[in-house]
């Protein structure tokens, strides 16, 4: 009798927590926009520990607030995060569960889409810096010819490009070759070193 009761009582007490609890929300698909999105507002970084796509690194989106807690797929609430940390954040490591062929021939073609994106992205940011470089090397090429820049001048304007604004670099050049008398460079330097220490 006494283990009736207890048994009785234990499922009437789990009867009404389970009715207590707000209902599961089911995980809706992210799509590959806004998947990538995501990868590129976060820059193709896991935001946990830095890592980037690669071979053995595929990146997915992290639920800030998990769905099961009400979170939603709102861009606010998704971070960029690479497999291992995302599934470290769970009960059960998704690499537990058996993959099949299919499941790891997507997750390849997944990775090797996110490591060309990311390449892309860095080509692009590449080839602006270069046009920046060359933008403000034509000012100086355009008034003293071609034979008058050198690797080093080059290295020059590169170094002040990564430290001040293109604009600021441009105007400088531009002040620069203004300026006759002074030899071509030393005023382009004195700008910059002067706006870059203000």
């Amino acid at each position: 009798m006494d283990f009736a009761i207890s048994l009785n009582n234990a499922v009437t007490t789990f009867t009404k927590r389970q009715k207590n609890k707000p209902p599961l929300r089911s995980r809706s698909h992210l799509s590959k926009k806004i998947r990538f999105e995501i990868f590129k507002r976060d820059g193709f970084r896991c935001v946990y520990c830095g890592a980037v796509p690669s071979d053995t690194v595929l990146l997915e989106c992290d639920h800030i607030k998990p769905v099961a807690e009400g979170g939603t797929n709102e861009v606010d609430n998704l971070v960029t995060a690479c497999g291992a940390c995302n599934s470290g954040k769970g009960a059960t490591p998704l690499s537990s569960v058996p993959q099949s062929l299919a499941a790891k021939a997507a997750e390849v073609a997944e990775r090797e889409a996110q490591i060309r994106a990311y390449h892309e992205i860095l080509e692009a940011k590449k080839a602006r810096k270069d046009g920046e470089l060359w933008s403000v090397a034509d000012v100086f090429i355009k008034r003293f010819g071609n034979e008058e820049i050198h690797h080093s001048q080059l290295a020059s304007i590169r170094s002040f490009l990564q430290r001040l604004d293109y604009f600021e670099v441009l105007e400088a050049m531009e002040f620069a070759v203004d300026k006759q008398p002074i030899p071509k460079l030393q005023i382009f330097l004195r700008c910059l070193l002067a706006k870059d220490k203000g």
